[in-house]
């Protein structure tokens, strides 16, 4: 391959497929030595490969809100140390560069004859946290009831593990052996990601290295101005709602406006509820993943998921908003549910714009569920109904949006934990109906083998997820403890014998059904 002229588009084709391919071969390392069913079962992981600079060249299609929040912040993380090589940096701090403390990223330089070419970084959800609550999500109103909270610092230093951190990391850990294991793991995807760039660049060059990544961006921005200026211009307004923060506050709005301007689009969140006392409050880099996340959705299949594709795009949130929160806000369910609703609010906005390419409201919610005791902790998350949309009618009991996790396997669930899976099924008639109609939700339902402390952090509980050009709106979901109804968000412990019924929402319904 001739990379002195990369700008022919086959060659930055391949050049743009090779680095992606970096990135899953880093996912695949990760899952295949990590300890816990969050990351080997469920996927809940994310890995990149950023420039010297921390702008993002390639990522896998992991969990978007990881990769996108990754690519808002990682250019301040990276600026604010002091690299060698053989370092590597971990952190979980939502304020510094995070999403919220169960996601756990470790950041590592690569050098080519000892200049700095780039990072590479992944970022994975640890259910155990260092939380006094097992599943390390709990029913907050700080940051500090959350877990340990863990500041950019060095878990390797040219190469020599720190003793120290690792201890810090897993003192308050109720399985340490499994948890050490997980961060071995993502140690070992970054030396992966690091070795397989080290081959890239001896057969490049650093110069034709950097001046490709240049060309990579510049098509890439290029291919997504030219599909968002199809975008009529203009101003487009949406309000949706939050049902609670588990601290007393219903019915919490966020409200967008997107301004088009020739391909040039501006988020202006103005109008969204200041940050509130419970843990639905969002850190900025987590409401500029859901943007991202929105409008890479709009651009062709072969657009590059490096920054060059989000030069475009422009964001104003204000400062402690329930999307610009501040320290010490509590921000466990903000990455998990605000981000969801985020997506709602962006989509309910260009539905007014482009309405054949806009899908009705998904189920809206990630459905956490959060339980354990003194030795043990277990975290997951429920898909629901997909929105029906123009094309086709949306898909039943999936993940939707901001999460791209799979469920965790009944065998695994009942071999590793004591609980026992009654059902697991699909909840008919939970759809919006339509021309396209929405798919249906989940049914769940857990017993319990022995006393458990319980967390469930859900949405769409009183507000319907919302159709399009005359569909009808979905079910909402239902939380059920023994047959009896409970909040959206709560905590409880659960005796032997109880029995947890998670029913999630279906999706809205695209057009009118008589036409």
């Amino acid at each position: 391959m001739n990379y002195n002229y990369l700008m022919d588009p086959v060659e930055l084709s391949l050049f743009s497929s090779r680095i992606n391919s970096i990135c899953e071969e880093m996912g695949a390392i990760l899952r295949r030595t990590a300890f816990s069913p969050n990351i080997k079962d469920r996927l809940d992981y994310s890995c990149a490969i950023f420039d010297s600079r921390g702008r993002l060249c390639a990522q896998a299609a992991h969990i978007p809100v990881h990769l996108g929040s990754m690519a808002y912040a990682m250019q301040g993380i990276t600026e604010a140390i002091e690299w060698s090589e053989g370092d590597m940096m971990i952190l979980n701090d939502p304020f510094r560069g995070g999403t919220h403390l169960p996601d756990i990223t470790v950041i590592a330089p690569f050098f080519h004859h000892s200049r700095l070419c780039g990072f590479v970084a992944n970022r994975a959800h640890h259910a155990d946290a260092g939380c006094d609550t097992p599943g390390s999500m709990p029913l907050s109103s700080s940051l500090e009831e959350e877990g340990i909270i863990i500041p950019p610092v060095k878990i390797l230093e040219q190469g020599i593990l720190s003793e120290q951190t690792m201890f810090t990391l897993l003192k308050n850990s109720r399985n340490p052996i499994a948890s050490r294991g997980d961060f071995n793991a993502q140690i070992s995807a970054n030396l992966c990601g690091i070795n397989r760039l080290h081959e890239l660049i001896e057969t490049l060059g650093n110069k034709n290295w950097q001046s490709t990544l240049k060309h990579l961006n510049d098509y890439a921005e290029r291919l997504a101005s030219r599909h968002l200026s199809k975008l009529p211009d203009g101003n487009f307004h949406y309000t949706d709602w939050m049902d609670d923060d588990g601290q007393g506050q219903t019915r919490i709005p966020i409200s967008a406006e997107i301004r088009c301007n020739h391909g040039k689009i501006h988020v202006d969140f103005s109008g969204t509820a200041t940050q509130v006392k419970g843990n639905i409050n969002c850190p900025l880099p987590v409401t500029v993943a859901a943007v991202y996340y929105v409008f890479y959705c709009l651009m062709p299949p072969n657009t590059p998921a490096c920054d060059g594709c989000f030069r475009s795009i422009s964001i104003t949130a204000p400062e402690r908003s329930l999307v610009n929160a501040q320290y010490p806000a509590a921000v466990v369910a903000g990455n998990v549910e605000t981000s969801t609703r985020i997506v709602d609010v962006i989509l309910g906005a260009l539905a007014q714009a482009i309405p054949d390419q806009i899908p009705a409201a998904s189920h809206g919610s990630m459905n956490n569920v959060a339980m354990g005791s003194n030795n043990w902790a277990y975290y997951e998350t429920l898909g629901g109904g997909m929105g029906g949309h123009s094309r086709a009618k949306g898909f039943s009991a999936i993940q939707t949006h901001m999460t791209n996790t799979l469920n965790t396997p009944i065998e695994v669930v009942e071999m590793n934990f004591p609980l026992k899976i009654n059902t697991y099924s699909i909840r008919e008639h939970s759809a919006g109906l339509g021309k396209n109609p929405g798919g249906h939700g989940l049914i769940r339902e857990y017993e319990f083998l022995q006393k458990t402390t319980v967390t469930l952090l859900t949405e769409r509980r009183t507000t319907s997820p919302w159709s399009l050009l005359g569909g009808g709106v979905a079910k909402r979901g239902i939380n059920l403890l023994n047959n009896q109804p409970l909040p959206a968000k709560t905590e409880f412990t659960a005796k032997p014998g109880d029995r947890l019924r998670i029913m999630t929402a279906g999706g809205g319904g695209w057009g009118n059904p008589d036409t």
